[in-house]
Parts: structure tokens; sequence; C-alpha cells
């Protein structure tokens, strides 16, 4: 059975390698020319992910890449007063088996997993494609496949193509996100900086493994603002103007604006599709059901929906109609429950008020302070909370 995947960033090379190990032909298909090393921030792996990147025996290269972040240092916006907080032990709040590691890494490391049992096809996109699998391509000759999965992004070229009207059921939650490259000599080692303020905030850090720092905004607004998702040009002008004057300390990040680093801006927006699959087409990951950059765990959910299609896809015998239809009920409650979490993350995430601010610092220092034992005991009376992704568990296949 041949494969076709849009897209190698992280579901893309997860389901590449899945669907290898169980015996079918894989193509994967990605836009950049090689692979993406475009900054980005650190992302987090929640137990599920853990579990099956254990699995593909690429834990013990994750671990070693994790961005060693054990501490934040947090101020209000005009204070120069610094309160501390233990990160790990506010990690430990969300997760059992968590770690937090940089974007590219982690692509890099599920790219290498299967590297050399998939074909990938760097600088080419799919420009159409057929009821009976036939596809075109942006520069490659035509090709037919059985199977073709997005696995290219919220801004999803395969879900445009095959959904179109439906491909815009979005959600925006009110925020967005910007990360800039910035010189290492700015971060602390082992530190997130961060500022707080009414409507945003901003934070600053770094890795051993890292040449630079990354710095991280995130900013309140009730609609959306005009801009294209490609225009970076505009997407740096709209983040100065929100965060120019908050402190010295982010102005100073802000002047990096004109270098050279790289800088990702979008919203933080939720896809809202009941399904993600059509004909022979089916998304995974943020294409089909993105809760929301940085609010939703979104990483993690990801990785568990690439090995359950690898999964049913199987189970199914290369049946795609019924494998589409047990992989959607295997991802269901998970992504509904991420949905919610989102939204409520979201909210408590960038404060609305000057009391929402204090709130924030005062509950990561209340949670530094108290013993470990006890507040994880809190946390673990909502499953479907703040320890979510811990109460996911990822099917057995054979």
């Amino acid at each position: 059975m041949r494969v076709l995947i849009s897209g190698a960033s992280i579901a893309g090379p997860v389901l590449a390698y899945w669907l290898t190990r169980r015996g079918f032909d894989v193509t994967v298909v990605e836009r950049a020319p090689a692979l993406r090393k475009t900054g980005g921030h650190a992302i987090d792996l929640f137990r599920p992910a853990m579990e099956i990147a254990e699995q593909m025996g690429v834990l013990p290269r994750i671990e070693e890449r994790t961005t060693g972040t054990t501490r934040i240092a947090v101020s209000r916006a005009g204070s120069a007063r610094t309160v501390d907080l233990d990160y790990l032990k506010l990690q430990r709040i969300i997760s059992d088996r968590h770690v937090e590691i940089m974007r590219d890494d982690l692509s890099q490391i599920f790219y290498d997993a299967a590297r050399d049992d998939v074909e990938y096809v760097f600088g080419d996109e799919i420009t159409a494609i057929g009821d009976d699998g036939d596809v075109t391509f942006a520069n490659g000759a035509p090709r037919s496949f059985d199977v073709v999965v997005g696995a290219d992004g919220l801004h999803s070229g395969v879900r445009q193509l095959v959904f179109g009207p439906d491909a815009g059921h979005t959600r925006f939650l009110g925020g967005y996100l910007a990360v800039l490259s910035v010189p290492k000599s700015l971060a602390r080692e082992g530190e997130l900086t961060s500022v707080v303020d009414v409507g945003k905030q901003a934070m600053l850090y770094t890795a051993d493994h890292l040449d630079d720092a990354r710095a991280v905004f995130i900013f309140r607004r009730p609609t959306p603002l005009e801009y294209h998702h490609r225009d970076h040009a505009a997407q740096r002008r709209l983040l100065r103007e929100e965060f120019a004057g908050m402190s010295p300390t982010v102005d100073r990040w802000l002047a990096e604006l004109d270098g050279p680093g790289s800088f990702y801006f979008d919203s933080i927006t939720q896809l809202e599709l009941s399904t993600w699959s059509r004909g022979r087409v089916t998304l995974v990951g943020d294409a089909g059901y993105c809760p929301g950059p940085a609010v939703g765990g979104s990483t993690s959910l990801a990785v568990l929906g690439a090995y359950v299609l690898a999964g049913e896809l199987e189970r199914s015998g290369g049946d795609h109609v019924a494998a589409f239809a047990g992989y959607e009920r295997v991802m269901a409650e998970p992504v509904a429950h991420s949905r919610a979490l989102a939204a409520t993350v979201a909210k408590t995430l960038i404060p609305s008020s000057s009391l929402g601010v204090w709130a924030l610092i005062a509950v990561g220092r209340t949670i530094s302070l108290l013993p470990q034992r006890l507040t994880s005991s809190v946390a673990n009376l909502n499953d479907n909370g703040i320890r979510l992704y811990d109460s996911m568990r990822s099917p057995t296949y054979p």
C-alpha cells in the first residue's frame, strides 16, 4: 500500500516511521528545500508521546536535547522586583513524565528514526488530489497513491485542497504567539526570564546546545489582527507596536527584530473540524485538530495521532475507510479534551487584569514553596484539566 504524507515536521516523520515498520510504502513530500530549521520555540512532550518515542528507540536522544531550564525569574512590567519560581516543580504539576525540547531538535530526531526507509521529497508540494488517489505536484511528475495524509500544520495545504470551505472552521482563542532568535548572551543558563503585564507576557530562555536564545512573546487580542501568515514584515511591526516600552529588558529583546535571527508569528487558533478524513485523504496533527499553539499540547497530540493512524491502517488490512473511521474514533476524546484545555489555558496564561497578573505570579510562587507531594496530589484530582496528558493512553497495536 502506497502512502503519501505531506509535511516533514513532527507528525509526518512519526507517521512515516510507524507505517514503514508495518510494511507500507511511504513517501513524504515537504515544501521546504530541506528539513526545516526555523528556530521556533520549545515544545512539551507529555506521557503518551514519551511512551511512543520510547517504543521508537529515540527517547535517549530526546532526553539529551532537553532545554535544561530549572527556574523562572518573573517580574511585573515597571517593577524591578523579581520573583524566583521552581520551573521543575511547575512542570511536575502538569505531568509526571514530561520533557521540554526545541521543535527543530525533535523534528530532526523523528526524521532520523526512519530516513533510510522512507522516500523524502523536499522542495515540492501537492497541488491537486484526485478521488482515485492521483496526485499532482508543483515540481515533480504526477503519481498515484492509495492514501494521502496531510501532516502539514495549522495552515495545511492538503486541508485547503480537500476540505475547501470546511477547511476554515477555526476558533480564535484571543491571543498571538511570536518567537524571535536573539543573542545567547542575553539569556541566563538554566533560567527562563519573564516579564508579565496585563494582556501580555514576554519570556527569554536558551539551552546548552543552542547558539542563540529564544525570546517568546504572547499577547491578548479580542479580535483577530489583519495580516497574511507569511507577511513577516507586518508581523514584526505588529509585535513591536504591542511590546515596545513594556520594560527596558523587553525593549532589548525587541531590538533584535531588525537582526538576522529566525522569527515566528501566529495566532493562537484552534481547528474545529468534526472529521479529518475525506475519500482517500486524512489529516494528522495540527493539520486536522490543532488545539492551539502554546496552549494545548499540540505536539504530543500529533505524535499520538500519527501512531494511532498507522496502527489503524494496519489493523484494517489497508482498508482506508475502516482505518480512518477507527482513527477518528480513537482520537475523538483526546482531541475534544485538548480543545477544552487549550481554551482555558489561553485565558489564564495571558492575564486580563492587574489582579490576574498578581494571581499568576502568586500561584507560581506558592507551588514553588509547597512540598511536591502535596501539589501533585491536588493536581491529580482533575484528569481532564491540568493533568490531561498524563491521563491519555496510547492503544496497543500488534
